[in-house]
């Protein structure tokens, strides 16, 4: 089997897109301008590497060389990696640092529970108080799957065609080039094949991306539950509430669609010219600035609901809405995520990393084993309900797979991705979390399926062919148990 030639042209953010080339023309732009962000390119791309090989190292628990080779191109090209004239691991202070030509020295820490982040130019600490996070739930090994790591011994049900199930697993990890790390496959809640990278393990933290963005979707939907928001309210931010400010109109919804209409450049934008200047896209991650404070100031672009383009300004201020419902109520945002959300999804080991004023980076910015994604990706399979109790709102995993209407194609939802394309050799209805490099957790609801494939991004290419390889063994593996979902007409 040979995926079509378009999943090839995935663009630089690792996800299968093929955006740029089916953008509708736009409507006219709003009276405002964009300015670059402030700072040298090469500088910034520098910083952008140095968190990659301390997350890499100390986190992922990979080595220099190999990291160096295979992780994170996306902020951090090669043809910039070959500039460092100085790189030097601090083990003991769990440190990273980059010396450039010019003798500037850009540097990323592990801060125990909160990940590497990025130091600011010239600085050496971070602009917040580190918090430990630790799981309230019991020992994994204790506990069967999903709540715990414990998986049954009995035999897989007959109606599951083992020997296409293997060939699936197989599949995934062919060619070696591929370099495809994890690969977790769960059928009707039971876990039912796994199979890691040698050295790795089920406990194994790896990047995950922009599928954090799907995190975010996740955090803001709690809150839509607990009645703390409404999805169609207009964001409560601050800055917008101008009676001029076109802004004042974005909703949640515009938000999760990545509809906003903010101005925020980012490479994959078909009119991208990096000529002007140093995305924003990338500058939330390598700057080492408030990425908060910069998505929710940049200026309207166009009307909201009118434009879909991935932007990383959109799931930011979704983070920002959440931080701020947080901390209102007098709750630690930095352990928010696993006390509210994890700890009831049997999820331990999912590392959120912020930026140096302590605001998650979930637009890319985390690291979980394979298992713990599936866990997720199980949630949306269920409709939004664990162990009986709902933690999404009525309707919230609709909105999530119903095709942004602001976008040009049927390939967008709320934080996620959808296959009304027809991307994947899977059913039209299935819907994806997708990162970088090859990071991808699937939810297939006409099979009952999740399935996690995540890997190291030099092997993108060859990932991405080896899993559309995999996908296709899936589905004649287990059999189709329901018919495919189709939105609402008129869904607004």
């Amino acid at each position: 089997m040979m995926m079509p030639s378009a999943v090839c042209r995935g663009v630089a953010l690792g996800v299968v897109l093929l955006a740029a080339a089916s953008v509708h023309a736009a409507p006219p732009e709003l009276p405002t301008t964009w300015q670059p962000p402030p700072g040298d390119q090469l500088e910034h791309e520098t910083a952008g590497f140095a968190k990659i090989l301390c997350s890499a190292i100390f986190i992922t628990g990979r080595d220099l060389k190999t990291a160096a080779d295979e992780d994170g191109f996306f902020v951090s090209p090669r043809a910039s990696r070959g500039k460092v004239v100085k790189t030097v691991v601090d083990t003991a202070a769990h440190e990273v640092s980059l010396t450039l030509p010019n003798g500037v020295t850009r540097s990323a820490r592990l801060f125990g529970d909160q990940g590497c982040v990025t130091l600011p130019r010239g600085e050496s600490d971070v602009h917040f108080t580190p918090m430990p996070v630790s799981s309230a739930l019991p020992d994994p090994a204790t506990q069967d799957w999903p709540m715990g790591d414990r998986l049954p011994d009995t035999p897989l049900p007959p109606e599951v065609d083992k020997a296409k199930l293997d060939a699936a697993v197989a599949a995934a990890f062919d060619p070696p080039q591929a370099l495809t790390a994890a690969f977790v496959v769960v059928w009707k809640g039971r876990l039912i094949a796994e199979r890691y990278q040698s050295g790795l393990d089920f406990k194994t933290r790896l990047p995950g991306w922009s599928m954090g963005k799907s995190i975010t979707a996740t955090l803001m939907g709690q809150l839509i539950q607990e009645g703390v928001y409404d999805l169609w309210q207009k964001a409560p931010v601050a800055e917008w509430q101008r009676a001029d400010d076109v802004r004042r109109d974005i909703r949640i919804a515009d938000l999760l669609r990545m509809s906003s209409g903010l101005r925020f450049v980012a490479p994959q934008d078909p009119d991208f010219d990096p000529a002007r200047g140093y995305a924003d896209h990338l500058y939330v991650y390598t700057g080492a600035i408030d990425a908060y404070r910069w998505a929710i100031t940049r200026p309207p672009q166009w009307l909201p609901n009118t434009v879909g383009r991935y932007r990383n300004a959109d799931p930011l201020t979704i983070n920002y809405l959440v931080k701020q419902a947080v901390t209102a109520r007098g709750e630690e945002y930095l352990t928010y995520p696993q006390r509210h959300l994890f700890d009831k999804l049997g999820i331990r080991r999912m590392l959120l990393e912020p930026d140096p004023y302590g605001n998650f980076l979930l637009n890319g910015y985390e690291l979980g084993p394979g298992r713990d994604w599936a866990r997720l990706g199980l949630l949306y399979l269920q409709d939004g309900v664990w162990n009986g109790e709902r933690l999404l709102p009525e309707g919230f995993v609709d909105f999530v797979r119903t095709p942004a209407p602001a976008w040009s194609r049927p390939e967008y939802g709320g934080f996620f991705w959808l296959n009304r394309t027809n991307l994947w050799p899977v059913p039209a209805d299935a819907f994806y979390m997708a990162g970088a490099g090859g990071q991808f957790t699937l939810i297939i609801p006409t099979h009952d399926l999740v399935v996690v494939r995540l890997g190291h991004y030099k092997g993108e290419q060859a990932g991405e062919q080896a899993l559309w390889n995999a996908l296709g063994l899936l589905v004649q593996a287990v059999p189709r148990s329901r018919e495919p979902w189709r939105p609402p007409a008129g869904a607004p």
